[in-house]
């Protein structure tokens, strides 16, 4: 599967904040959308005796920008063939922040503007919740991607995945019945693997054993964004 990231919304990158590198370098932009689906469609004909690949999206659900994300899903939905519904960004100091751009942008943006780490775990799971209950169209994704993307920093503020409060597992239990109550599927991602500040999968090897007993299937990605990464750490872990 090839799921670039989706365009975002031109009025929701207005109300962004904090490094903007963070935001105009986190999709493509609507411009790219011919070339991009001519580019992929000509490489699924040029391979199609060894590889069948799909095309799809890497969808930001942004918070309060539904309609914007469900009438490009009804606009470009029917030319995909695969997709994943992720959570980058939340509402922080200043606007919109993204929460994976490096440690200290997001202890800037979000951890201190909510008092501390496990409050932004909270508040990132409840939009994570919030993307598998929204409305979204007949092409929103079927896959929730990374779900643990809140712990990409936790050694940054001396925590592990290990170690989640009563409050942040709960939270992440209810995304788990909500995920198998929906029929829906997870992203087992390895970038967090090679992340020197996470160090695990997304999600890491609790919950995953939560949604294994819960029967959820997984789809294992790499979320490569370059060919070195293509593959990374499935032998391991898969």
């Amino acid at each position: 599967s090839i799921v670039e990231h989706a365009p975002l919304s031109s009025e929701f990158m207005k109300n962004t904040a904090g490094n903007q590198e963070a935001v105009t370098t986190a999709s493509m932009s609507m411009s790219d959308l011919p070339y991009y689906f001519k580019k992929m469609n000509q490489m699924k004909k040029k391979y199609a005796s060894d590889l069948l690949i799909h095309i799809g999206f890497e969808v930001d659900y942004l918070i309060g920008y539904e309609d914007f994300t469900r009438d490009f899903l009804n606009e470009y939905g029917p030319q995909t063939d695969d997709g994943v519904l992720s959570l980058h960004f939340l509402e922080g100091q200043g606007g919109f922040r993204s929460i994976d751009f490096t440690a200290e942008d997001y202890n800037e943006g979000i951890v201190q503007f909510y008092g501390g780490f496990e409050q932004a775990q909270l508040v990132y799971l409840a939009g994570v919740k919030q993307s598998i209950e929204a409305d979204l169209g007949a092409f929103k994704p079927r896959r929730i991607g990374h779900i643990s993307l809140c712990q990409k920093f936790q050694h940054f503020f001396g925590a592990d995945g290990r170690d989640f409060s009563g409050e942040v597992m709960a939270e992440f239990e209810a995304i788990l019945a909500l995920v198998k109550k929906r029929g829906y599927e997870l992203d087992f991602n390895t970038a967090g693997l090679f992340k020197p500040l996470c160090k695990e999968t997304y999600p890491p090897k609790e919950i995953v054993t939560l949604a294994r007993a819960l029967e959820i299937p997984f789809v294992y990605g790499s979320d490569s964004h370059g060919v070195a990464d293509i593959g990374r750490g499935y032998n391991a872990y898969c």
